[in-house]
């Protein structure tokens, strides 16, 4: 069974799954090391790796050590054509739907496609809706493309579908890493009730009950990152794996 499948039927039992993304620009070597040997036995689905910016060239020594570290599915999230790497289970192939840039919508995805090929990776085509947050994020900058409206759920309904008539296997509703606001709830429940594909939620989520209202309304993986840069917070973990993982007794 493919990774993709795999977690799927995983969330489908458990009420939702868990991912948390690591920078590779915020933890090196061994940090990164009891970072991922400490909280990857608390709940945890998955890892995604990667970063809109990353300013070191620590990407695929990144992804070798928490593969080396774990034994749950790791995942590229990419920020740009260099964050392909064999060494990972799996790759979001994204396509920035939310916006009209070209590039990010078919260009990169048209010369990584050959290398993703190449490597072995399984990919996972992602339609990435990025929304207004309360500041620009990085993501929202170094893409060039302007967000989605929060108070205007039709509009993440129709481009929702068009991911789904397209074909693609989930989307990702992101507020960017670091954003003042996570995405409402009314736009997770407005897009579920008219598309069936997982849906993939990160960006501004902070609190275990913030993850569980967000399952609740119909997001398929919660994600979480920079909330665990500080360490004093990673006995939050579990808390927020047990507040996603609902159904489980």
């Amino acid at each position: 069974m493919k990774i993709y499948e795999q977690l799927v039927a995983s969330a489908q039992k458990k009420g939702g799954g868990y991912f948390i993304l690591i920078d590779p620009d915020t933890r090196k070597e061994n940090e990164l090391r009891d970072f991922v040997s400490t909280i990857s036995n608390k709940g945890v689905d998955a890892f995604l790796i990667g970063g809109s910016l990353i300013m070191d060239s620590t990407f695929e020594t990144t992804i070798k050590i928490v593969k080396e570290t774990c034994s749950i599915p790791v995942i590229i999230f990419p920020g740009s054509l260099q964050q392909i790497s064999s060494y990972a289970d799996a790759i979001l192939f994204l396509s920035i739907i939310s916006g009209r840039n070209p590039r990010y919508l078919i260009g990169d995805q048209v010369i990584a496609a050959p290398a993703i090929l190449k490597s072995g990776l399984e990919p996972i085509s992602t339609g990435y809706m990025l929304f207004e947050s309360g500041r620009t994020t990085t993501a929202e900058f170094m893409s060039n493309t302007k967000p989605l409206p929060v108070h205007k759920p039709e509009i993440a309904v129709a481009h929702a579908l068009a991911a789904q008539y397209l074909g693609m296997k989930t989307i990702y509703l992101e507020a960017g890493s670091g954003a003042d606001q996570s995405i409402p709830v009314d736009i997770i429940k407005a897009i579920r009730k008219y598309v069936n594909i997982p849906i993939i939620t990160g960006g501004g989520i902070v609190t275990p009950d913030d993850a569980r209202k967000k399952v609740e309304a119909g997001a398929t993986f919660i994600v979480t990152g920079n909330i665990f840069d500080d360490d004093e917070k990673l006995s939050k973990v579990e808390d927020f794996a047990k507040a996603i993982h609902y159904k489980e007794k």
